[in-house]
């Protein structure tokens, strides 16, 4: 699902060579940052672009309603698109285990993107990391059930939000490790220099094997507004050819 938040973070650009919209959906995707890095923002943008591309609808996870949407973006002040956006808000892990289980019971069509915001909060319940492991092949695996739903050409892709601490724990470490071995795509959201008035983070995107590194700046306005502008220092950068082999924060 790198090629969704892709076009997100560079809008009005085409998708790249190569790459359909009705394409096979791509690796899942890891949303990473730490409190207020504007996760949720790019998780409910990203819903809001693939609603736009004329296909199925877009299931969305998390535990609360979002508190606001975008500001002054045609996208979040479409109709048609806010309408294919599914929401469920489950409460608890259990909760969450019992939807995604009985994921093929849900009537209706099959959604083709599959979006989980907030993952930190229902693995803190039970932080093991054999939980931690089932709920991600519990993710890939109802992602897949959605994809065989859409049939050929389509397929269903998977991005989750999980917040990440500056001053991380070892277990916390132990369960990024392992989520990185299911989430082949990866989008890092790190803190910059505010400008005036307003807090700006580096969106550093990993693509998974499917394409170069790239990277953006996200200054969210005081009023809540998001901007996003290339990475100044990219052109040329040899950190940008670099792949996500490593397995940590770039």
């Amino acid at each position: 699902m790198a090629e969704t938040l892709r076009r997100v973070l560079s809008p009005g650009r085409a998708a790249g060579p190569g790459k359909d919209t009705a394409a096979e959906a791509g690796p899942p995707l890891l949303l990473l940052g730490g409190p207020g890095s504007g996760k949720t923002a790019l998780l409910f943008a990203a819903a809001l672009e693939a609603a736009g591309e004329g296909r199925g609808p877009v299931l969305f996870l998390t535990r609360r309603p979002l508190q606001s949407l975008p500001r002054r973006t045609p996208a979040a002040l479409d109709p048609l698109r806010l309408q294919k956006i599914r929401f469920q808000y489950p409460p608890s892990t259990h909760e969450l285990l019992r939807l995604l289980c009985s994921a093929h019971e849900a009537p209706g069509p099959a959604p083709f993107l599959l979006l989980i915001d907030g993952l930190e909060e229902y693995l803190a319940e039970d932080p093991e990391p054999q939980e931690a492991a089932y709920l991600a092949a519990l993710l890939l695996d109802t992602a897949a059930h959605f994809s065989h739903q859409v049939g050929p050409g389509g397929g269903c892709g998977l991005i989750v939000a999980l917040q990440t601490q500056e001053e991380g724990d070892s277990g916390d470490a132990l369960q990024l490790s392992l989520l990185q071995k299911y989430f082949l795509a990866q989008c890092w959201l790190q803190p910059t220099a505010p400008g005036s008035g307003h807090r700006c983070f580096r969106a550093c995107l990993e693509p998974g094997g499917l394409g170069p590194r790239e990277e953006w700046c996200v200054a969210f306005q005081p009023d809540g507004e998001m901007r996003i502008t290339p990475w100044p220092t990219q052109a040329g950068d040899p950190r940008s050819d670099k792949g996500s082999s490593s397995g940590g924060q770039p």
